[in-house]
């Protein structure tokens, strides 16, 4: 069994369209995504008419919240005043061209997905188990990763919001940071992804996918987006 394991879109159909081609190419049993559709880019409502034209199970996200239910803010963690203004343009852009049809789609994602997969349980959320918005880094230390296995009750975490994909086992468990579709923070413009294989042991492979970025980026810059975010886009340094 093999499956496929996206998120933090955040408005990229173009970076989305590439990593949905390799996943079909793969071959790939099953997809999921755990969460931010949208923000960042001027693509929202095609990423989620896209999400379910393929019927992806998704949960939500901080900004899927943000947008669905028409909050001031995405709960993001800004770094310094220049970046929260900038993550509030993103916010009210967003939610001006995002279809009521769509925010009402973004309302009705779940908070989590359980699944069990060959006999393993699976626990998909954006952030953690404690908070959509948490940031669970490879800097997490093996004893609270412990600790949010054993709050969440599986054999297998797996999250996203900070767009940096890693993976930690934790004796017979795994805790499976999945990684930037669409807005990468990792120093480079590829997408990222998380493929798992499930056999005697489970293996995790992350994907970086190469895409047109630049469409892209100057997409955002011919919109009212501020050109900040094509920066983004282009180095993947955040």
């Amino acid at each position: 069994m093999r499956v496929a394991f996206i998120s933090d879109i955040h408005a990229n159909i173009v970076a989305l369209k590439a990593v949905l081609k390799d996943i079909e190419e793969q071959q790939v049993d099953r997809i999921y995504c755990v969460g931010d559709l949208v923000g960042y880019a001027p693509f929202p409502n095609e990423v989620i008419d896209l999400i379910r034209e393929k019927n992806i199970p998704t949960v939500m996200g901080n900004y899927d919240d943000g947008i669905g239910y028409q909050r001031f803010i995405c709960g993001c963690d800004y770094k310094n005043a220049e970046a929260e203004a900038l993550g509030h343009e993103s916010i009210v852009w967003t939610k001006n061209h995002t279809s009521e049809e769509n925010k009402e789609f973004l309302r009705s994602l779940p908070k989590e997905i359980r699944v069990t997969i060959e006999g393993r349980r699976l626990l998909l959320v954006h952030g953690s188990p404690n908070r959509l918005n948490e940031y669970v880094t490879e800097e997490i230390s093996k004893d609270y990763a412990s600790e949010l296995i054993t709050l969440a009750d599986t054999d297998i975490l797996i999250c996203g919001h900070t767009h940096l994909p890693f993976s930690m086992v934790l004796k017979d468990k795994l805790l499976i940071n999945v990684g930037s579709v669409g807005k990468p923070k990792h120093g480079g413009p590829q997408a990222i992804y998380a493929l798992l294989s499930f056999q005697r042991k489970v293996t995790v492979d992350f994907r970086n996918i190469s895409y047109d970025y630049e469409a892209t980026a100057s997409a955002i810059e011919a919109s009212e987006l501020p050109n900040e975010f094509a920066k983004i886009i282009r180095t993947g340094k955040f």
